[in-house]
């Protein structure tokens, strides 16, 4: 269970870049079709999940990155200085108890140390990606879904510094 409160999911990002600088990003699976514009039927997103109560924030950056991609073969760059946040569009929130309106979440930066074979997406039967590549920064915003974009160009602006003195 997500740490959760007042509706608002925490959780953590992660920019995983590889020698050419270029980002991991994964294609969804079984995405609300209300959550994608009419030319993006799946879209592509980086490698996020909740914290789980009592969970640090880089521990669980290293456990979704297990679950997510099979891998946590990975070297600490930077973080976030504080939490970014975005809201889900209203037509996507959901009805019941405690209805999640959006994330907040702690993002890290981080260099890939493996090779292309260590990535495997099917670690649990409950797969979030159905394919991945290596992209440039433009597109991962670009194929990201819209309400992410805002979000996604905040934390590429904060860790271009640290991207650009990356050997």
């Amino acid at each position: 269970m997500s740490l959760i409160y007042n509706n608002i999911r925490y959780g953590i990002g992660v920019v995983l870049l590889n020698k050419q600088k270029l980002v991991f990003a994964g294609r969804r699976l079984a995405v609300n079709s209300k959550m994608v514009s009419w030319y993006l039927k799946q879209p592509w997103q980086m490698p996020q999940g909740g914290i789980e109560p009592g969970e640090e924030a880089y521990d669980t950056c290293l456990r979704e990155l297990r679950e997510e991609i099979g891998t946590d073969n990975v070297r600490y760059v930077a973080e976030t200085k504080g939490w970014v946040e975005y809201k889900l569009p209203s037509d996507l929130l959901r009805s019941g108890q405690h209805p999640i309106i959006g994330q907040r979440q702690k993002w890290f930066l981080l260099q890939f140390l493996g090779t292309n074979k260590d990535i495997n997406l099917k670690t649990t039967s409950h797969n979030e990606f159905d394919t991945w590549k290596w992209m440039t920064i433009g597109n991962v915003i670009r194929l990201s879904v819209h309400f992410k974009h805002k979000m996604y160009l905040d934390v590429f602006r904060e860790f271009k510094p640290y991207i650009d003195s990356l050997q």
